[in-house]
């Protein structure tokens, strides 16, 4: 096994995050958080097949006791009744405040299980061991959770931040090429907001990125963790800077609820919206056209759609005017000033705005 270890530095609630192969099989790094303790494990139905028996049986050489919450697979899912399975399956099995949830899975099991966790006797630990690219360069990491409402995309959740993340990357050798490439849009993002450097290296590193190379995965995971952990210590409830990490998603999140909870998967709809704000960036003179169409071009190469699907204009204003980041009820948005650095709009004309998204 070989790994690398990051910390979120939040004062007592602070953890570790641990990137690389094999970490799955490896129950020192799990026995700080459950020994002694039972450790439901809360996955899905694709899932549990790959990985759950060997994850219980680390959790056991570990000294937990386990047992198994297997939900419907898939962001369609992600809803009251995901929920309130988990919720039966702690209550039957008796667990009590002692217990330590483990999210095994992709982002909307994590989000499903750190809700829980969050909400279950009032709050209990959970440790996440996250499944998909997505899940391991973002979702995992800062303690975001919530379920989805059919009015809106992760309305309903809590910051509850888990006490540990196990990012094993020899997992991702199972993921599907679509939900892969759905990832690499989250770590794309990191680059356009936060650092020229790491993007420039991305897109020379498209074709080790495709390949699934691990030195490569090692790197973008690694600093895509790196500057979410960052932004999360400097701001862990999205009073401020945190916001930005939500670049490409007040477009996305409308595509999203306005399709249908799975029709595109979440990577897909924030790579859209990514390129509807680099290109609403450009067309305010934030950044160049050219700038604009690197980003879009970038996300091309990766495999990821760029061009949004036909809504009206009632549904973009519908479903961004709900969007968590908004304030006195004008829609705020995260566009580029330069590829590689971010700024949180509050003031975009809503004239502009509407022409934008009725030619979109």
């Amino acid at each position: 096994m070989s790994a690398t270890m990051l910390r979120v530095e939040l004062g007592e609630r602070s953890y570790p995050i641990h990137i690389g192969t094999g970490l799955i099989d490896d129950p020192a790094l799990f026995a700080p958080h459950v020994s002694g303790r039972l450790a439901p494990v809360i996955t899905n139905t694709t899932v549990a097949p790959l990985y759950a028996a060997r994850l219980e049986k680390t959790l056991a050489a570990a000294g937990a006791r386990t047992l198994r919450i297997a939900l419907p697979d898939g962001e369609a899912h992600k809803d009251w009744r995901a929920l309130d399975a988990v919720y039966r399956g702690l209550l039957e099995a008796q667990a009590d405040r002692a217990s330590v949830l483990v999210a095994l899975g992709g982002g909307v099991v994590g989000d499903i299980a750190g809700f829980a966790a969050a909400t279950y006797q009032r709050g209990i630990a959970h440790l996440q061991v996250p499944t998909t690219l997505l899940a391991q360069v973002d979702s995992s990491v800062g303690g975001k959770t919530a379920i989805n409402h059919e009015l809106g995309k992760n309305m309903i959740g809590a910051f509850h931040q888990p006490c540990a993340v196990v990012a094993d990357t020899s997992v991702l050798a199972t993921l599907p090429p679509r939900e892969y490439a759905a990832g690499l849009a989250e770590v794309v993002k990191y680059g356009a907001i936060s650092d020229l450097g790491f993007l420039g290296w991305i897109e020379k590193n498209a074709p080790s990125l495709a390949a699934r190379e691990a030195a490569a995965l090692a790197h973008v995971i690694h600093r895509s963790c790196e500057i979410k952990a960052e932004v999360v210590a400097r701001d862990e409830r999205e009073s401020g800077a945190r916001a930005l990490l939500n670049f490409g998603h007040t477009f996305g999140h409308a595509i999203e609820s306005a399709a249908g909870y799975g029709t595109l998967l979440h990577g897909e709809a924030v790579a859209i919206g990514m390129a509807l704000a680099a290109r609403y960036s450009a067309a305010h003179g934030r950044i160049g056209a050219q700038d604009a169409e690197r980003l879009v071009a970038l996300l091309r190469r990766l495999g990821l759609p760029v061009a949004p699907p036909r809504l009206p204009l009632a549904a973009w204003l519908e479903y961004m005017g709900r969007d968590k980041k908004n304030v006195g009820g004008r829609i705020t948005l995260i566009l580029l000033d330069a590829l590689g650095r971010a700024a949180i709009v509050k003031d975009a004309p809503q004239a502009s705005l509407e022409a934008f998204l009725a030619a979109a």
